[in-house]
């Protein structure tokens, strides 16, 4: 799995994680799906995503989006 898919993946998972949060143990876990967001637009403008280093650390193989 390349690292542009692990990011994807990560970010659907930590999105529907938060959702189940904010659905079944408290409201206030909206405010981790808003910094899941945030955080994926600044990846899209910036082409800086701070998952993508802790991944290539753990030795994923890079992709074409985050060279």
């Amino acid at each position: 799995m390349t690292l542009d898919r692990s990011i994807f993946l990560f970010a659907g998972i930590m999105v529907l994680v938060s959702v189940a949060l904010t659905q079944w143990v408290s409201g206030y876990f909206v405010w981790l799906t808003v910094f899941i967001g945030a955080n994926l637009m600044q990846s899209a403008l910036t082409g800086a995503c701070p998952a993508a280093f802790v991944f290539k650390k753990l030795g994923v193989k890079s992709g074409c989006a985050f060279q």
